[in-house]
């Protein structure tokens, strides 16, 4: 394990080296150095929606996939629906730890913000979906969670009038449009256009050295000097690549349950044993508690967490708050999103139900 950690670090870390190096250059100004430095390991946000592989993004689609991301009778209850645990209001997630399912079930780990993931490698914790559309084609099957079937969920969209006109118009060339292939589709066309450009740390990106305060810039140098952004960079700062939860230090086992062995349950390899993917931090300060296990409330602790278990330092109080200082400049500006009206239920459509 150790061994794999080590291998993993160094594969990413080059990045923190070459930073570094031009954090210390005396070529250019202080400011200038830092900001060279973070171009090269981190992007901005676009403003415009990305391209979406096999699934061109359209307003139909879009408008679709946000009444399906709403309807909570697609799950077998008829109340859980893709915002109960990734609710647009609160950062893209739930409130616990873990988040309620069918029958109250509880999930085994915490939902992961749906702001931004199309600039994930992968989705989940685990990375077991390649991406939006099979994200979306999970958890509305999942027992324990939306806990329905691909055919129940096909009965519920064509029992309904005005679904099987949104579907017609978002697959105009598909002769039957309402199929299982085509909900994921729009969900994963829907969840693209949840990106939040604009942050002070895009704006700095972008070059406006004013954009970030000098506590926040303290806290972006350390972030590099210390190795963070070893494991967070990119567009997303994360979401790119998957390492061991305790790189250094076993983390407490309440933040990394014994049972829960993170990529070894998609790849079966042993040296992936409590191994995730990078949470992406974009937004990070909107969405408490933190980690798989959802166990640390204060993001300044999970700061500190990840220090030590990851890097084998220990901050002093003044680095763990220029940290957070800079982690919340990458709160960027969310999409105003209005609740949709849905089509209405007919007598056709299933009925609740609350059966395992």
């Amino acid at each position: 394990m150790r061994t794999l950690a080590v291998r993993e670090f160094s594969r990413v870390g080059r990045l923190s080296v070459v930073a570094a190096a031009i954090l210390v250059s005396p070529a250019a100004g202080a400011n200038e150095d830092l900001m060279s430095a973070a171009k090269r390991i981190f992007k901005p946000i676009p403003s415009i929606v990305p391209a979406v592989k096999d699934n061109l993004i359209t307003h139909e689609k879009v408008t679709l996939g946000k009444s399906l991301f709403f309807d909570p009778r697609l799950s077998a209850s008829g109340v859980i629906s893709c915002n109960t645990c990734h609710n647009l209001g609160t950062g893209g997630v739930d409130a616990g730890p873990t988040s309620i399912g069918h029958r109250w079930q509880l999930g085994s780990r915490r939902a992961p913000t749906v702001y931004n993931a199309v600039f994930n490698v992968a989705q989940f914790w685990d990375g077991r979906a390649a991406d939006l559309k099979a994200q979306a084609a999970g958890p509305v099957q999942a027992s324990v969670e939306m806990n329905a079937t691909p055919d129940r969920v096909l009965r519920t969209l064509n029992s309904m009038t005005d679904y099987v006109a949104m579907f017609s118009k978002a697959f105009p060339n598909d002769s039957a449009p309402i199929t299982f292939e085509n909900f994921a589709k729009a969900i994963e066309a829907f969840e693209a256009t949840l990106i939040t450009p604009a942050a002070p740390f895009d704006q700095y990106l972008e070059g406006d050295e004013y954009a970030l305060t000098d506590q926040q810039k303290a806290g972006l140098k350390l972030f590099i000097a210390k190795g963070c952004s070893s494991c967070h960079n990119g567009i997303n700062v994360g979401g790119q690549e998957y390492f061991p939860f305790g790189m250094i230090e076993k983390p407490a086992e309440r933040l990394l349950p014994r049972e829960d062995k993170g990529r070894f349950a998609v790849t079966k390899d042993p040296g992936d044993e409590y191994v995730f993917r990078s949470a992406p931090l974009r937004n990070v300060a909107l969405r408490p508690p933190y980690f798989h296990s959802g166990q640390v409330w204060s993001l300044k602790q999970a700061v500190g967490v990840m220090s030590e278990v990851q890097l084998g330092a220990k901050l002093s109080d003044e680095e763990a708050d220029e940290i957070v200082a800079f982690l919340n400049s990458l709160t960027g500006q969310l999409p105003k999103i209005d609740y949709p009206i849905l089509p209405t239920r007919t007598i056709a459509t299933p009925k609740p139900s609350l059966d395992k």
